[in-house]
């Protein structure tokens, strides 16, 4: 049966995104079947995002909009898409890390959002979120997009060495994570340091936080609590973060130190060994 759900275009980006769909499938003079015929997927498929109950990918899109010759409609509205289906909370954050010249994160329990693979994100996200994990996946794969583009940020990462340990998704996926970070030793807009358990107490032992620096508006600090995140351009706050952020540089090893401690602990953590529990390393 033909999906006949009425969309209110005015009522988010997926709804828009839906009731846009369907006006121009139709247009077309095709039915979903047919739509999806075309563009390799299941006519259901197409019934359902028209009809706002899931959301679409990126590669979707970019097939409908070569199937409907639309000049791309959806290439462009799948960004917004996505970025609706984030934790209202922290989409106010999410748009301004895509409008950042500089980013600068102490990451202390999990790798920053910007370089997770999609398994790692897969695995973390679905603690809380089983039902959405599709969705908030795909936000956070579109959100890296911002790393890909013609002028990138400038992203640099210090990781606390227990970030390397903690085990998320088991080794296979661990092992796959690291060897993802190592891919941007040769990135010049990508720096990746480690700050080692050696070093004992640091400034940024207090949490996570991040440094957003901008080519014409104030720089923001942002740092996430456990239902929210927090937002300040408050000049005292910045300056305070911006000095313990350079102290936590200075204490971290250097590049290639850290290159060589993340290669250490995929080989050694999550290498090839026997699995003596069925889940991992002990």
């Amino acid at each position: 049966m033909v999906n006949i759900r009425n969309l209110d275009p005015s009522a988010s980006p997926l709804d828009y995104y839906g009731s846009e769909l369907r006006r121009l499938r139709e247009d077309a003079g095709l039915k979903q079947g047919q739509l999806g015929d075309i563009i390799f997927c299941a006519g259901s498929l197409v019934g359902q995002i028209e009809t706002a109950r899931k959301v679409p990918t990126r590669e979707f899109s970019d097939r409908v909009d070569a199937a409907l010759v639309t000049g791309g409609v959806f290439s462009r509205l799948v960004g917004l898409v996505l970025r609706s289906q984030l934790p209202t909370w922290f989409q106010a954050y999410a748009e301004m890390e895509a409008k950042a010249a500089y980013i600068s994160t102490l990451q202390a329990q999990v790798v920053y959002g910007l370089l997770q693979t999609e398994a790692y994100a897969r695995d973390l996200l679905g603690v809380d979120h089983p039902d959405q994990v599709d969705e908030l996946v795909a936000a956070r794969m579109e959100r890296q997009r911002i790393l890909q583009r013609e002028h990138p940020a400038a992203l640099w990462v210090v990781l606390a060495e227990a970030v390397l340990h903690q085990e998320v998704g088991g080794r296979q996926v661990m092992r796959d994570q690291l060897a993802h970070l190592l891919t941007f030793r040769d990135n010049p807009w990508v720096q990746v340091q480690v700050l080692p358990f050696s070093v004992g107490r640091h400034t940024g032992m207090i949490g996570s936080f991040t440094l957003l620096r901008f080519e014409d508006d104030p720089d923001l600090f942002y740092e996430e609590g456990y239902s929210q995140g927090h937002m300040t351009a408050n000049p005292a706050v910045i300056r305070e973060r911006s000095v313990g952020y350079a102290r936590l540089q200075a204490t971290a090893l250097s590049l290639e130190d850290s290159a060589r401690l993340i290669g250490h602990v995929m080989e050694e953590r999550y290498g090839d060994k026997p699995e003596p529990d069925g889940r991992g390393v002990a």
